[in-house]
């Protein structure tokens, strides 16, 4: 059973959930990160998660998403999904805005509500995605790709993807040069390495 690790509203550890049951109605805050995928000509690598998925099946989003399992810590759970979700190796994975945080509701009434780091991951590899986590991908210029999606003008990018990129432009036009961002600055559950209260 893969878990995840609930917070409460200051950030700390509550407990842990059964991440298959833990979407729905009344999702309790929880802790997750994304993580964009950078290479050197300053592009991004674009998903679109598969219709197979519980929250925003078929929509486009950032590289890579997920939770941290109950005493991971989160940039080693982060270079896990990037090797199952894309089969991708990267050079280095960076912490860019530990205190995102956000709610959204799907038209189903299914709500995501976390506390979710952003990272930054470069590589040079080709990835090889796992067609039951990405149906599509595909490399775009950062700096297009996030004036079209600041601008409201992609309908099918996910919600956390689209708050993300207004605070991610005001780092720069140039994705590779965003600066660090202290780990003191995580979530008080993320600085233990997720573990539960």
């Amino acid at each position: 059973m893969e878990e995840v690790v609930l917070l409460d509203e200051s950030g700390h550890a509550s407990g842990v959930a059964d991440k298959a049951t833990v979407h729905h109605e009344h999702t309790p805050l929880h802790l997750a990160f994304s993580c964009y995928v950078i290479n050197g000509d300053n592009q991004l690598l674009l998903t679109r998660r598969a219709t197979s998925k519980t929250t925003w099946p078929g929509v486009w989003s950032n590289s890579c998403c997920g939770h941290p399992s109950p005493g991971e810590p989160l940039t080693t759970a982060v270079t896990r999904r990037l090797h199952e979700e894309l089969g991708l190796s990267t050079e280095a994975v960076e912490l860019i805005l530990p205190a995102f945080r956000y709610r959204a509701v799907m038209d189903n009434g299914t709500v995501e509500n976390e506390m979710c780091p952003v990272f930054r991951a470069r590589t040079r590899a080709v990835p090889h995605p796992d067609p039951a986590e990405v149906d599509a991908l595909r490399w775009t210029p950062w700096d297009e790709f996030a004036e079209t999606a600041a601008a409201d003008e992609m309908p099918d990018l996910s919600p956390w993807c689209v708050q993300q990129v207004h605070q991610l432009r005001a780092l720069g036009p140039d994705a590779r040069r965003w600066p660090a961002a202290p780990d003191t600055e995580l979530p008080a559950a993320a600085r233990k390495g997720s573990a539960p209260a």
